[in-house]
């Protein structure tokens, strides 16, 4: 029976997630998609075009996954600073432990490509976007200050997943200080000195 071509695609992904998890970012190839997908090579050449394509696919899939899970937390979010804060940590974190390493192998496979930096700098801009919106009603933060407070934020909480995926700290801790650095950096006053 054909698949419709995006029914397919999907179906594609999965099968590259589970080669990603259970092989290694590494060892996927065109070829070895094709081959256990049950799908012709030129099938997976027509939907990837090349290998960086199909990581790059696999990619945005766990990015947008995170985007629309971190929308609907915050639509249920009260809104206060703390719970807001809270929401956006665990979010991230909750995210980033169901898809587990292989979202950092995944990237890891694409450092270095131009389509990764693109990626990477529109993610940057959705999250910051996100964030943004969420904090601003909640701070007095002049504007020039609030966005790059959000950049930052965003860095602190990449630097934690890093300690969090090499084992170096728990995801509760990590969940714990970014909420911790979020409600401080937003709740901090124009003009006080550091």
């Amino acid at each position: 029976m054909k698949l419709k071509r995006d029914v397919r695609r999907e179906q594609m992904l999965d099968v590259a997630m589970e080669i990603v998890r259970n092989q290694g970012a590494d060892e996927l190839t065109l070829g070895t998609l094709a081959a256990k997908a049950g799908v012709s090579r030129p099938i997976a050449y027509e939907h990837f075009s090349t290998r960086a394509g199909l990581l790059l696919a696999l990619f945005k899939r766990l990015e947008e996954n995170y985007v629309h899970w971190l929308r609907s937390a915050l639509r249920k979010a009260p809104t206060e600073l703390a719970a807001v804060a809270d929401v956006i940590s665990q979010a991230y974190f909750e995210c980033l432990a169901q898809f587990g390493p292989e979202a950092l192998a995944i990237s890891a496979a694409l450092k270095g490509t131009k389509e990764m930096a693109a990626q990477q700098r529109l993610m940057l801009n959705v999250y910051v976007d996100l964030m943004y919106d969420a904090l601003r009603p909640l701070s007095d933060l002049e504007d020039e200050h609030f966005r790059p407070v959000c950049v930052g934020l965003l860095g602190a909480a990449e630097a934690l997943a890093s300690e969090t995926q090499a084992g170096s700290i728990s995801q509760q801790t990590a969940t714990s200080v970014l909420t911790s650095l979020i409600a401080k950096a937003v709740a901090d006053r124009p003009g006080k000195s550091f």
